[in-house]
């Protein structure tokens, strides 16, 4: 009989483990696009992984070559140098009342921002520099106007993923139509153009589109250079920070091994950032109401779709719609409600809702819809 040393046991799998790293040589390369090491496969591993040689061995069926009308209808994007871009116009006056009907609901007035969605309009291209060690300056807007660098990618994902109930039902001209005002009113300028009620937007005048920050991003990934341009950013530290070696103990300040390394600190905090920084900690108190118990979930979940008929949702209040709607059955409702139904995504969007406090909102809208 004997008795395991867990500590001496401990001790000799890591030497192993050390000697085993050096006789497989995990001397990697830094040649990962992003900066990473990459490592060689030897002997069946890879650092103290095993890998399965016959994977290469093994017959795919990988299909057949696509043809060049799937190609066609599959290669959708809209790139900066004009590539996709879709027959059609609009002007910014008749992308200003598109906007009111489908996009304000969400995005506010002018695009202002809404509850849980982005402010598209506003701010100056010089707030990207601001830091937050930086008293007196509010933080970095990030809008269309100050640091959206490319107009085909608004143009591009208005296409594709608005309004927010019904995707891809813009039609082309409605499409320039919305981005012209956008572009307006964010004060975008077109071959030096002022985009006025007037001006009309199209294929044709789009690539003369005047982005403030289209120089203000880093590196180049456009064009046949992008891939190498990010490798050379990567592979000097100072272009994102990491200057010098890693320490992680014992550490020292470069040419001062005497003297302990210095720790920096922030002087002040910054305080009149806009939104200001909530820094509470606490969970709000919840106020006792005699409201009913599906409304805070409605209010959360549903209004933003519901409380107009903009959407194509019912909205809250029109007995009719409802009508319809609750001659299916309660049931059906419900199933309807959790797997989604035409532009409503399952649950409404929120996952984390359970059949209960379903039930609950469904209850709500319906007594309210009578």
């Amino acid at each position: 009989m004997f008795k395991y040393d867990r500590k001496l046991i401990t001790t000799g799998l890591v030497a192993i483990l050390i000697s085993s790293v050096s006789a497989f040589g995990y001397e990697g390369k830094k040649d990962a696009l992003d900066g990473g090491m990459t490592y060689p496969r030897v002997n069946g591993d890879y650092t103290a992984y095993k890998i399965n040689e016959n994977i290469d061995k093994v017959k795919i069926n990988n299909g057949r070559t696509p043809t060049a009308n799937e190609l066609k209808a599959w290669d959708r994007d809209i790139m900066p140098d004009g590539t996709g871009l879709p027959d059609g116009e609009g002007s910014v006056e008749d992308g200003d009342e598109l906007y009111e009907s489908l996009c304000a609901v969400c995005h506010g007035d002018f695009g202002a921002g809404g509850v849980g969605y982005p402010t598209l309009t506003g701010g100056d291209i010089s707030s990207l520099t601001n830091q937050r060690t930086v008293p007196g300056k509010d933080a970095p807007k990030r809008t269309i106007g100050t640091y959206w660098p490319q107009a085909s990618t608004l143009i591009w994902y208005t296409r594709d993923a608005m309004p927010y109930a019904h995707p891809k039902s813009l039609t082309n001209n409605e499409l320039y139509a919305i981005t012209a005002y956008l572009l307006a009113a964010n004060g975008i300028k077109v071959d030096g153009q002022e985009m006025d009620d007037e001006f009309v937007l199209s294929k044709e005048n789009f690539l003369k589109i005047e982005m403030p920050n289209k120089d203000g991003f880093y590196p180049d990934i456009d064009g046949k250079d992008g891939i190498e341009n990010v490798r050379k950013f990567f592979a000097d530290g100072k272009n994102y920070g990491a200057v010098g070696k890693r320490c992680m103990s014992n550490c020292k300040d470069p040419g001062m091994e005497d003297v302990e390394a210095t720790v920096m600190g922030i002087d002040y905090e910054l305080t009149d950032v806009k939104p200001p920084y909530n820094n509470t900690r606490n969970l709000p108190k919840v106020k006792k109401t005699n409201s009913h118990p599906g409304k805070e979930g409605y209010d959360k979940n549903c209004a933003v779709c519901h409380a107009t008929d903009t959407m194509g949702a019912p909205r809250l209040g029109d007995s009719e719609a409802w009508a319809k709607i609750t001659k299916q059955g309660l049931q059906k409702t419900m199933i309807h409600t959790i797997e989604g139904i035409g532009g409503m995504p399952p649950k409404g969007g929120n996952k984390d809702l359970t059949e209960w406090q379903i039930q609950l909102i469904l209850d709500y809208m319906i007594s309210n819809s009578k």
